[in-house]
C-alpha cells in the first residue's frame, strides 16, 4: 500500500486562512450600518456587532472549508474555534446578546487551557500531537512548551475578561483582531529558544 502524503503547508496561506475571519468581523463591524443599508437583508440581524457576528460565521466555514481542500487537513484548533464560532456566534443572533460571541474567546481559550495542562497532571504533553509534524523536541522539551502554552491560554482568556467588560463593544472588536494576533505571534516568538535547547533535529531548516 502506497503511503499517503500530506500537502506540504503554506504558513502564509495558513496564516490567511486562520487570519481571514476575524478580518472580515472587524470590517463588518466596521461597517455593518453601510451593509445593512446596501444588502436589507442584513438589517434585519440587528446593530452592526450582529452583522458582523453572522459574516464572521460564514467566513469561518469557508475558511475551514478552504483549509481541508487547499491545506488537505483540518488543524484542531482551527476545528475547535470554528465550532464555537458558530454556537455562540449563532446564541448571539438569536437571543440578540452580544455577550456570546465575547465571551467566545474565553471559554474556547479555557478550554484548551484545560486540555494542555489538565494532560500534564496526567504525565501526557497534549501538545506533541499537534506540533509534531513541525518539529521534533526531547520529552523536557514538550513539557515545557506545553506548560507554557498552557498558561498562555489562561492569560488569553482573563485578557478578554478585561477588554470586554470594560471597554466598548467596537474596542473589544478591534482589539481582538489586531492585539490578540500580534500577542500571540510575540508569544510564539519568544519560545524559539527553548525550541531550539530541546529540539532532537535541526529546526526550520537549520544545519
Amino acid at each position: 500500500m502506497s503511503e499517503i502524503k500530506e500537502k506540504p503547508v503554506n504558513p502564509g496561506l495558513k496564516l490567511a486562512l486562520e487570519l481571514g475571519p476575524l478580518v472580515v468581523f472587524f470590517l463588518a463591524n466596521k461597517y455593518g450600518e453601510a451593509l445593512a443599508e446596501t444588502f436589507p437583508i442584513l438589517a434585519d440581524l440587528g446593530g452592526k456587532i450582529f452583522v458582523g457576528t453572522a459574516l464572521f460565521m460564514v467566513a469561518m466555514v469557508i475558511s475551514l472549508i478552504a483549509s481541508r481542500m487547499l491545506l488537505g487537513t483540518l488543524a484542531v484548533m482551527p476545528l475547535v474555534t470554528g465550532f464555537f464560532v458558530l454556537v455562540f456566534g449563532g446564541l448571539t443572533l438569536y437571543l440578540q446578546n452580544d455577550t456570546f460571541i465575547k465571551l467566545k474567546p474565553t471559554i474556547v481559550n479555557l478550554i484548551f487551557a484545560s486540555i494542555l495542562l489538565g494532560g500534564l497532571v496526567f504525565g501526557k504533553s497534549l501538545l506533541a500531537y499537534i506540533f509534531d509534524s513541525a518539529f521534533k523536541l526531547d520529552d523536557a522539551g514538550w513539557k515545557k512548551l506545553t506548560l507554557r502554552w498552557g498558561c498562555f491560554f489562561v492569560f488569553l482568556a482573563i485578557l478578554n475578561e478585561i477588554v470586554w467588560r470594560n471597554f466598548s463593544t467596537d474596542f473589544w472588536v478591534t482589539f481582538k483582531v489586531w492585539g490578540t494576533m500580534p500577542i500571540s505571534m510575540a508569544f510564539m516568538m519568544a519560545q524559539l529558544p527553548l525550541l531550539k535547547a530541546h529540539s532532537t533535529e535541526p529546526l526550520f531548516g537549520e544545519e
